[in-house]
């Protein structure tokens, strides 16, 4: 099974390895719909930017269980001052205190 391999800031993956940002955001579109409906994949790969050589785990790059993605409307300063329809990606690292998965989330709603 294939993996999902996803170039961030800085500044979130360091919230994503520190288990303060559960979610990473990509524009609802035709580039990221192709790449996420109706696929599956094995792992997400949180890279800090485009490391050479791929990176090195736990500091340029995270290598994470796919959870899946729920599709969400939101305001971010990343995307200006309007809601914007979004790809929410599940990044929970295991040590984060939110970490369920999008279906367990809507199975305890």
């Amino acid at each position: 099974m294939a993996d999902l391999h996803i170039p961030i800031k800085g500044e979130y993956f360091d919230q994503i390895r520190d288990g303060t940002k559960t979610e990473e955001y990509r524009l609802r579109n035709v580039y990221w719909g192709a790449r996420l409906r109706g696929r599956e994949y094995e792992r997400v790969i949180l890279t800090r930017g485009y490391p050479k050589g791929g990176g090195v785990e736990g500091e340029t790059r995270l290598t994470l269980p796919w959870r899946g993605y729920q599709e969400k409307t939101i305001t971010h300063p990343h995307f200006g001052d309007e809601p914007v329809p979004v790809y929410a990606i599940a990044v929970a690292t295991p040590s984060s205190p939110s970490s369920t998965t999008p279906q367990e989330a809507k199975d305890n709603e």
